[in-house]
Order: C-alpha cells, then structure tokens, then sequence
C-alpha cells in the first residue's frame, strides 16, 4: 500500500523521537520560565511611630555642608577652607565642636553639587569621620 506507515498488521509501535522532542520542549519552557522568576527580599526597616516624637522635645536642627563644582565647602554661607585644602581643619574643628556641644542628634547633610569632583566629597566625608559624625547624609 502507498502512503502506508508501518507493518502490514498496522501497529506502528513506540516512537521515541517525538517522546524526545516533547521532553526538550518541556525542559526548555520550564527552564525560561525559572529564569525569570522573581526573588523578593525583605528590607527590614524601622519606621517612626508617633508616640516617641511627643516626648522628645524640638526636632533636631540639620547642619547643611554645600560644596561647589570647584570645590569650596560653605556651611551657613561661610566657607571652611580652601579648595586646594584637603584636611580641612575649620570644618573638622566646627563639627566636633558642634558634636561635643549638641551631641549627634543633628544630622548633618551634604549637598554637592553635580558637578562637584568625588576627590572632594570624600575630603568633607574624611573630615565628618575625624568629628565623629554619625548621622550623615547626601542631599
């Protein structure tokens, strides 16, 4: 007979290529489907509740540090030192002044500009950690 697949008796028998093929489908849609499965993470944070901020007086007064795009560090609109300066004793000596006087409940927060170099925010970073500063952010 023309066209006909198989034996006379008509039993094709077990066709393990098509099994094949259906497992490598298989396999691959599980393993795309794996690949882009999500994995959440928790970020354990402590949110401010409003019972403790009734007790705890006048909210805390944030020392501001700018630093220009060629690198003159102000506070308050009076600089602290000099651009070529990368110590900066005036600013290390005000802050660990301040620290001494109020405690570290003020924040201190730097403000470069975009433009500024990283050369120099690191310098305002060294001078913070030499105060002691431990509450410290960009802006």
């Amino acid at each position: 007979m023309a066209g006909s697949v198989g034996s006379e008796d008509g039993d094709i028998g077990f066709q393990i290529a098509p099994m094949v093929d259906v497992v490598f489908v298989l396999m691959l849609f599980f393993m795309a489907s794996a690949g882009m499965q999500v994995v959440e993470k928790e970020l354990g944070i402590n949110l401010p509740s409003g019972g403790a901020s009734q007790n705890a007086g006048p909210p805390p007064t944030p020392i501001i540090i700018d630093i220009s795009a060629d690198g003159q560090v102000t506070m308050n609109n009076q600089p602290y030192g000099t651009p070529t300066d990368k110590n900066l004793p005036t600013l290390r000596a005000w802050l660990k002044n301040a620290i001494e006087q109020f405690g570290d409940k003020d924040p201190v927060i730097i403000r470069p500009t975009p433009d500024t170099r990283h050369e120099r925010i690191i310098d305002v970073l060294n001078a913070a950690a030499a105060a002691k500063v431990k509450n410290l952010t960009f802006s």
